[in-house]
């Protein structure tokens, strides 16, 4: 058995499976803590790395691709702090993670693991029940529903619909985007016969997501219901009949003008000032943020 103790979290190799423990020092991330431990079997991965630098270091695992319904859900947006698959190692004990790591690829080695995709998934993803509250909304998930809650800061127009309930037979895809720059994130839920074509601001299917710190709870969600939908490797086998009409291709919207989407923004965020979203000094930066573009 191999284990590595840090700060960060604790990894133990069995020889069958890598067990990822997070730390409880205050700068591991608010998800991590969520999720909690992760048993990845040995079949699960491609490889494994080490990384060093000058005060610390990084062991990072690669998984196959397919065996885990977090990465699908999240298309490998999640950022470093919120990575369950990489350990920061402190300078002291990197001996002891090359160790680690070396008893890893040796395993892999000796089991002969290709690195190959997969076509269903090796990890069972989050447990359930759970539920997550960013953004304009709160999302809950029993295993069988998807229970999708309004809030204060929520559209009207969305908000006045109520509740939405989904069942999993009605789901077809799940996804988590994070925001980024000027655009807001979301997590959106497709769904059978409903177009998605609304901006998540006024998708009645999605939770629109603003860059708080609780906006990555919201990849637990997509993950616990990604993981019980078709694997995307078996839903690709699916044979498309060949008298099956062509649907022609919709051009994308134009672009918006860089200057407008700033003035947009600029806008919104008045807005999430003024309803109390953003305190004073949150406003102050990120307009200063924004004025700098312009």
């Amino acid at each position: 058995m191999a284990e590595i103790i840090q700060k960060d979290g604790t990894w133990v190799f069995d020889g069958d499976a890598l067990r990822l423990t997070p730390g409880r020092d205050k700068d591991v991330s608010l998800f991590r803590r969520a999720l909690g431990e992760l048993v990845v079997p040995l079949g699960a991965l491609a490889g494994i790395s080490f990384e060093q630098g000058r005060r610390s270091g990084r062991v990072r695992l690669r998984l196959r691709d397919g065996a885990d319904p977090l990465l699908h859900a999240t298309g490998g947006r999640l950022t470093e702090p919120n990575d369950p698959y990489q350990l920061i190692v402190q300078s002291d004990r990197y001996g002891v993670a090359e160790y680690f790591v070396d008893e890893v690829r040796n395993a892999l080695l000796l089991d002969q693991v290709p690195a190959d995709p997969v076509d269903t998934y090796l990890l069972p993803g989050p447990a359930v029940p759970l539920s997550a509250s960013a953004g304009d909304g709160t999302v809950s998930f029993d295993g069988e529903r998807i229970r999708l809650e309004w809030n204060w800061k929520t559209e009207d127009a969305k908000a006045a619909a109520g509740p939405r309930v989904l069942t999993l037979p009605e789901v077809t895809a799940v996804e988590w985007h994070p925001a980024a720059g000027l655009e807001n994130g979301h997590l959106r839920f497709g769904v059978r016969h409903a177009p998605t074509t609304a901006p998540p601001k006024y998708d009645p299917n999605a939770v629109e997501l603003w860059g708080f710190k609780k906006d990555p709870l919201m990849a637990l969600v997509a993950a616990a219901v990604q993981a019980r939908l078709a694997h995307p490797a078996a839903a690709a086998a699916v044979d498309v009949p060949k008298t099956e009409p062509q649907v022609p291709r919709q051009l994308p919207p134009a672009v918006e003008d860089g200057h407008d989407a700033l003035l947009r923004r600029l806008r919104e965020l008045g807005e999430l000032h003024r309803t109390g979203v953003l305190t004073e000094s949150e406003f102050t930066l990120a307009k200063q943020a924004v004025l700098k573009r312009m």
